[in-house]
């Protein structure tokens, strides 16, 4: 394969569409390759790493240095005897991995390696395809994966399964709202949800002009959006039911969530391969989104030659990998949190401060628009952020008042039955009975003890 300097723009939408069939085929087989050689490596990589943070060896016995670890376990899980539990609904059991491993490989398909390139003499972007609307696409395969998820906890009939399926499916829809949410932000500034011209626009910094004064913005949407870069962290950890948010695999609660009547089969290994497979899909978009895509990072981009040919597919490869990592040193370090902690955390916290973060940028944004009314804009938005304090503060008073009431009425019940122990209908043996002080009034002393 022969590379061509491409437009340091990158590829746009009209780019798309004009590749022969064959060349869209290569694509795909090598976004399956590489996303199932990711999954191999990955979870070597995670193994060791977190192996060595605990000050263990890790796999170090197949092949060299354990690489083969998990070749040997994918062979184990594809050889081994699949065992059918005999009350499940075949159809619903067998489907249920599919339709979550599907959906996790279809989701990279609108990802950029990189600029347009010669590949086997025709033009072509490094990107299988893109859509005016393609980020919506990686959210709507995340909601088809929710599918698979319930149905692999119903079709198991097991109470076990059922319940790890229910707060799998509120757990991903939850934190999918607020991913979804920390998306507003760049699509505002980028003006498409394209990530190929996402991924453009941040080539480089924008000016923003305030009265007399220029004030330069940098490039990387993590940098000048870092609120939604961060909640965006956040919720890729809950979307992909990663530490401390694995509260779907809690195995000292749920004996391993929704797929616990799954063997250690073909059918186990596909959710163990959809999981890490969206951890590629959600690592990928944060670096389309937020770290410049297949850019090169400063100071690497001040290389002419940086960002052309196929050396962005190198610097992709490289942040991809760092972010990988951060997933592992995030489950090396935190602890799983409660459940009633998940759910008040993205509902209460990260929904409400997204929302508030897209009020901000809204408001800098219609100021930048020319033409508008840049005080008529201001007034609005302070009209909204007083309002918006108002219903807060009134909410807060609320249930500031209901945690008092609450406290006070625990207070009285524990003054009453301290009083009057019987009186909570719970049968309280009296303590002077014989059998407390042995036979007259003294205690019985086994024989043969001093």
């Amino acid at each position: 394969m022969r590379a061509l300097l491409a437009d340091p723009a990158g590829p746009t939408l009209a780019d798309f569409g004009k590749d022969p069939l064959w060349i869209s085929i290569i694509k795909a087989v090598f976004i399956f390759v590489f996303l199932m050689l990711g999954v191999l490596f990955g979870v070597w990589t995670e193994r060791k790493l977190i192996s060595r943070m605990q000050h263990r060896y890790g796999p170090n016995r197949a092949g060299k240095f354990g690489l083969l670890q998990s070749v040997a376990d994918g062979l184990k899980m594809g050889l081994k005897e699949d065992i059918l539990p005999r009350t499940v609904d075949k159809v619903v059991y067998i489907l249920a991995p599919v339709i979550i491993a599907v959906p996790a490989f279809l989701s990279y398909s609108i990802i950029p390696f990189g600029p347009v390139v010669s590949m086997f003499g025709h033009r072509t972007p490094l990107q299988l395809t893109d859509l005016p609307v393609a980020v919506l696409v990686v959210l709507a395969m995340a909601s088809i994966g929710v599918y698979g998820v319930v149905l692999a906890g119903w079709g198991s009939r097991s109470p076990y399964a059922v319940l790890g399926g229910l707060r799998s499916t509120a757990q991903v829809i939850s934190y999918e709202i607020a991913m979804g949410l920390s998306f507003v932000a760049v699509f505002l500034f980028a003006g498409t949800l394209s990530t190929s011209e996402i991924v453009a626009k941040q080539a480089s910094g924008a000016t923003w002009h305030l009265g007399s004064l220029d004030i330069p913005l940098p490039s990387w949407y993590a940098i000048l959006l870092i609120p939604s870069f961060l909640i965006y962290v956040i919720t890729m950890l809950g979307e992909t039911n990663r530490v401390p948010f694995d509260l779907p695999e809690g195995e000292g609660e749920l004996v391993g969530g929704f797929h616990t009547e799954y063997s250690s089969s073909l059918k186990f290994a596909m959710f163990m391969l959809a999981e890490y497979v969206n951890i590629f899909t959600v690592s990928g978009l944060c670096i389309t989104l937020f770290l410049g895509g297949w850019r090169a990072p400063w100071p690497i981009s001040l290389w002419d030659g940086a960002n052309a040919g196929w050396w962005p597919m190198l610097w992709f490869f490289l942040k991809l990998v760092l972010v990988f990592g951060f997933f592992v040193w995030v489950r090396a370090s935190l602890p799983r949190i409660r459940y009633d902690q998940l759910m008040a955390f993205g509902w209460k916290i990260l929904i409400p401060l997204n929302l508030g973060w897209i009020l901000v940028v809204a408001t800098v944004r219609a100021t930048q628009i020319e033409g508008a009314n840049k005080t008529l804009v201001m007034v609005i938005a302070a009209l909204v952020v007083v309002g918006c304090l108002a219903i807060y503060f009134r909410f807060d008073t609320v249930a500031q008042r209901r945690r008092e009431a609450r406290a006070a009425e625990a207070q009285a019940e524990f003054e009453r039955l301290r009083d009057e122990p019987t009186a909570g209908g719970f049968p309280v043996p009296a303590l002077d009975l014989p059998h407390y002080h042995g036979v007259n009034g003294r205690k019985e002393v086994p024989s043969g003890t001093n």
